[in-house]
């Protein structure tokens, strides 16, 4: 417990150390109890009657439980005793959902009153909505349902009552049921013809060649054929299947499927193909998805009059995305227009991302070391951190690495974001230095992130571990600046960090990678969440990459995230440039990832006296496959 002694001064508080200790040893053992499902040893804990900060986490852990088994008592007397915070709110906003499904609307409406908007998710808002509906309102959004997604059950008993009272109609629902099975959401494909009376001829799906072309649900199962089945396995077949059944089919069919074969084609990068299929699609049934494909299929191909009219038609939503407003801005330059491209990029100019930084520099702006708001003072600190609910994601936080428990760093998150929603710039700024004082990096650039006039970049872009890092980058002659931008993109400097597919520590080495590099390097044995060695690992990776991809930084980092032999694949036949390569990665998570690294790279090269590099350089030109 090596950081105790900070611990209870920082939070003030009064008890010996002994018995904090021991306050702590309950909460390791309770939340042991609520995972292994001993709700009789939970409950004795939930007794707990300490002024510890997190004293009434064990409550909160046996109300999860008493969810499970509908037990509104215990709810009912956890939300009257917890009245303040993340835990009341997740576990009434969980309620919520229970009672919607349940159908006791009186108790709902109530505790719907109860719940602030920013703290209810999807589901519980769409059964806000049933409720709504039931009590004769008519003004509920359904467009979210028409982006080719599955959703939760209640959002599926929002539309089924939207189409029981009218407000939807066969044509709305035979749109959702094709772009759910176009995603292979079979059951609920099913469940929304069962709940609606849709005539979908199920056996079809498996057995396309029995399906009736004369009903709408045997059309709607050829389509689901072409684009589920065939555009997977063969496009060039696909297009062929869908000439041949195209006067079988109905015309909002067929521009369906050539709208979904187009996507494909646009995402497997045959972007030639793509543009053609998209003129051919109906345009009213695209997708966000779809529209930033045509998008992207243009502007890879340099296909100037389309991508104006697209980013010109494009619904409202996506045309004022930073991306979206940049590029449009970048083709306008390219048709002679300007003027237009100018009010544009001053437009995208006025922000700290990647489309930001871009556009300031087609305005002739370069980024240099931003000015730093006024630090807060002590008092300010200490105002923050007498908060209730950063002195419990502060005694999570400590409780995750002084016992090396991590699930209590995500409750820590989670207290941590609660307490910062409505907390003004220099309220912000305080808690982000308190939490860089605790090592509590994610959420001290959190906080940073959070503020809207005042900026004080050496929170947003920390430099922990800065000897390490600059003698591994030296020794391998890599930019520093870069090694930051990736480390802060793949763990926040969260030093315990695991992702979801097993990577490790502060550069997110997986098992396998660690140890051909450990090999290659000659190390014997290495620990990979140690420190020193997670950043020596993870430079000479970093460094190999670089070396097998033309030395070229955008390859590496698109390399780092999705692996060698697909970021070459992304590569084209012609030189690209580097902001429309990173434009046209087909992996969303790995676009983001790129363009925020490079991002990332640009300020912290800002504030290391770096040769100033705009990132329109450092992004480049990637080299002909």
């Amino acid at each position: 417990m090596k950081r105790l002694h900070t611990l209870l001064a920082a939070l003030a508080l009064t008890a010996t150390l002994p018995a904090v200790a021991a306050v702590e040893g309950d909460l390791i053992a309770a939340r042991e109890a609520f995972h292994s499902n001993n709700v009789a040893e939970l409950a004795r804990y939930a007794t707990n009657t300490s002024t510890h900060p997190l004293a009434s986490y064990p409550a909160y852990w046996l109300t999860w439980k008493a969810l499970d088994k509908d037990d509104d008592a215990q709810v009912i007397t956890f939300l009257n005793t917890a009245r303040e915070g993340v835990m009341p709110e997740r576990i009434r906003n969980e309620w919520l959902k229970h009672l919607g499904k349940r159908e006791e609307w009186a108790r709902f409406a109530l505790e719907w009153q109860k719940l602030p908007s920013e703290g209810a998710d999807e589901e519980t808002r769409c059964y806000a909505d049933v409720l709504k509906l039931r009590q004769g309102g008519r003004d509920v959004d359904l467009s979210a349902f028409l982006q080719g997604r599955d959703a939760p059950q209640g959002c599926a008993t929002l539309i089924e009552t939207a189409a029981a009272k009218g407000l939807i109609g066969p044509d709305w629902l035979w749109r959702r049921m094709r772009l759910l099975l176009a995603g292979n959401y079979l059951t609920a494909a099913r469940q929304l013809a069962t709940a609606t009376g849709l005539t979908l001829e199920t056996n079809a799906l498996g057995k396309p060649s029995s399906a009736d072309p004369s009903t709408p649900g045997g059309q709607e199962a050829l389509v689901y054929d072409i684009v589920r089945n065939k555009g997977r396995a063969n496009l060039e077949a696909a297009a062929d299947a869908l000439r041949a059944l195209e006067p079988s089919l109905s015309r909002e069919r067929v521009g369906f499927a050539w709208g979904q074969l187009a996507l494909l084609a646009a995402k497997r990068q045959q972007m030639a193909q793509a543009l053609a299929w998209y003129a051919q699609a109906n345009a009213s049934q695209l997708t966000d998805e779809q529209w930033e494909w045509w998008a992207r299929a243009a502007l890879r191909t340099e296909q100037w009059g389309i991508l104006e009219q697209v980013t010109r038609t494009m619904p409202a939503n996506l045309a004022t995305k930073p991306a979206w407003q940049y590029w449009r801005a970048r083709t306008l330059q390219a048709l002679g227009r300007d003027s237009e491209a100018t009010g544009l990029l001053v437009q995208t100019s006025n922000g700290h991302h990647y489309y930001a930084l871009l556009a300031r520099e087609e305005l002739g702006t370069m980024l240099s070391a931003p000015s730093s708001a006024k630090a807060p003072n002590e008092q300010e600190i200490g105002s923050i951190g007498s908060l209730p609910a950063v002195r419990r994601s502060l005694a999570l936080f400590h409780l995750a690495e002084d016992y090396r428990k991590p699930e209590f760093r995500t409750d820590a998150q989670r207290e941590w974001r609660w307490a910062m929603r409505t907390l003004p710039d220099n309220q912000l700024l305080a808690a982000a230095e308190l939490a860089r004082r605790h090592n509590f990096y994610d959420m001290a650039i959190y906080s940073a992130e959070r503020t809207r006039d005042e900026h004080d970049f050496s929170l947003r872009y920390l430099t922990p571990y800065r000897d390490i890092t600059r003698r591994y980058a030296k020794q391998l002659e890599i930019d520093d600046a870069w090694v930051y931008g990736l480390i802060r993109q793949e763990s926040r400097f969260i030093t315990v960090a695991r992702s979801g597919v097993g990577a490790s520590g502060l550069m997110q080495l997986m098992p396998a990678t660690a140890k051909w590099v450990a090999g290659k390097m000659g190390l014997n044995s290495f620990a990979v969440d140690d420190i020193d060695t997670n950043i020596q690992l993870g430079t000479w990776y970093l460094r190999y990459v670089l070396n097998s991809l033309s030395n070229n930084a955008v390859l590496a980092t698109a390399a780092y995230n999705a692996g060698p032999n697909r970021a070459r694949s992304w590569q084209d036949s012609k030189p690209l440039e580097g902001a429309v390569y990173a434009e046209t990665i087909p992996f969303d998570e790995t676009r983001d990832y790129v363009q925020k690294v490079m991002a990332n790279a640009a300020y912290y090269s800002s504030g290391f006296e770096h040769t100033n590099l705009s990132l329109k350089s450092r992004l480049g030109t990637i080299p002909a496959r």
